[in-house]
C-alpha cells in the first residue's frame, strides 16, 4: 500500500504542532517514521531534519513579522549549537554500525523523547508558577541575555538534536525559559524556532554526509508541513497552548516508552497517566480562575437590575 498520503497527513499534523506550540518537530516525526511508517532511525532521523530544514523558516518568518525573535539570544545560541550539531551526528555514529546501531538509535531516542516530556512539564510548571505569583504572568520581552548559560544551552541541545533530531523545540525551549524565565512565551517560540535553523541545517549536513536522509521521504513530508507550520504558527496567538502542550506531553510519553521497549501495558499507563494529570490541572485552574474572579462583577448585575427595576427612577 502506498504511505504517500498518510506521510503528508503526518507531516501536516506535525507541522502544525510545530507552527503552534515550537515543539514536536522531531520529536513527533521520527518515532511516527520509525513505529508507523517502518523507516530505519538512522533514516528516519536524518529525513526529519532534511525537512525541518526548509519547514522551520516558514514559521520563522511569521514570527519575525511579529515583532517575536530576540535576536541578541540567537547570536549567542548559534556559536555553541551549530557545530554542536554537526558533532552529535558523528557522536552517532561512533555507536556502531548495522542493526547493533539501529537499536542503539532506539534507545537514545526514546530516552530523548522522555527528556523532552520532562522538559515540557518543567515548563508548564514554570509558568503556573511566575503566574501563581500575582495572578499574572511576569514577562518581560526585553529581558536581558544571559551569554554563558545561552552558549551551555546551545552546546547541549546541538549535540542531542544530532544525534537524535529531538529537541530543537521541546528541549531548546524549556532551557531557555530555565535562563531566561521572565521573557514573553510568544518570544520563546519565535526565538526558538529562528535559531533552529542553522543548526537544524548542520545537522542535516552531517546526516547527508554520512548517507541517513532520504532525500525523497523529506520531500513527501514537507508537502504536509509547510502548510501546516504556517497554519500553527499564524494561531499560535488565537489558541490556548496549554492543551496542545498536554496532547504534546501524552503522545511523547508513549513514543518514547515505545522506543524504549516498554511493554503495551506501560506504554498505555504512562499515556493515561499524564492525560489524568493534564486533566486534573485544568480542572483545578478553572477552579483557580473561577474564585479569583472579582465580587463587582455579580454586584454590578444586581445595581443594573435594580436600576431597571419599575420605581426605581
Amino acid at each position: 500500500m502506498d504511505s504517500t498520503v498518510p506521510i503528508v497527513i503526518a507531516g501536516a499534523l506535525v507541522g502544525f504542532a510545530v507552527g503552534l506550540t515550537g515543539m514536536g518537530g522531531g520529536a513527533l516525526m521520527t518515532p511516527i517514521m520509525v513505529m508507523v511508517f517502518g523507516v530505519n532511525p538512522t533514516a528516519a532521523i536524518g529525513s526529519d531534519l532534511a525537512a525541518s530544514v526548509f519547514m522551520k523558516p516558514f514559521g520563522a518568518l511569521v514570527h519575525q513579522r511579529a515583532g517575536t525573535v530576540r535576536w541578541d539570544i540567537v547570536r549567542w545560541l548559534l556559536p555553541s549549537a551549530v557545530p554542536a550539531a554537526f558533532g552529535g551526528v558523528f557522536l552517532l555514529r561512533a555507536l556502531g554500525d548495522g542493526d547493533d546501531l539501529q537499536q542503539r538509535v532506539k534507545y537514545v531516542v526514546g530516552t530523548a523523547l522522555m527528556l523532552a516530556v520532562v522538559g515540557m512539564l518543567t515548563r508548564m510548571w514554570l509558568d503556573r508558577r511566575r503566574t501563581a505569583a500575582d495572578g499574572t504572568a511576569d514577562e518581560d520581552a526585553q529581558v536581558p541575555v544571559r551569554p554563558v548559560a545561552t552558549l551551555l544551552i546551545g552546546l547541549v541541545g546541538g549535540v542531542i538534536v544530532g544525534m537524535t533530531s529531538v529537541g530543537s523545540g521541546s528541549l531548546i525551549i524549556v532551557m531557555l525559559m530555565l535562563a531566561h524565565p521572565r521573557l514573553k512565551a510568544n518570544h520563546l517560540v519565535g526565538t526558538d524556532l529562528v535559531q533552529a535553523i542553522p543548526m537544524v541545517a548542520a545537522a542535516a549536513l552531517g546526516h547527508l554526509l554520512v548517507g541517513d536522509a532520504d532525500l525523497g521521504l523529506a520531500a513527501t513530508l514537507l508537502i504536509g508541513a509547510i502548510p501546516g507550520v504556517l497554519l500553527g504558527s499564524l494561531v499560535s496567538s488565537r489558541v490556548a497552548g496549554s492543551t496542545v502542550r498536554w496532547a504534546l506531553v501524552v503522545l511523547l510519553t508513549g513514543s518514547g516508552l515505545a522506543m524504549l521497549k516498554a511493554s503495551s501495558t506501560v506504554v498505555l499507563l504512562g499515556c493515561l497517566g499524564m492525560a489524568l494529570l493534564g486533566t486534573l490541572t485544568a480542572v483545578r485552574d478553572r477552579r483557580r480562575s473561577a474564585a479569583a474572579e472579582p465580587p463587582e462583577t455579580a454586584d454590578a448585575a444586581d445595581a443594573a437590575e435594580m436600576a431597571g427595576a419599575p420605581g426605581s427612577g
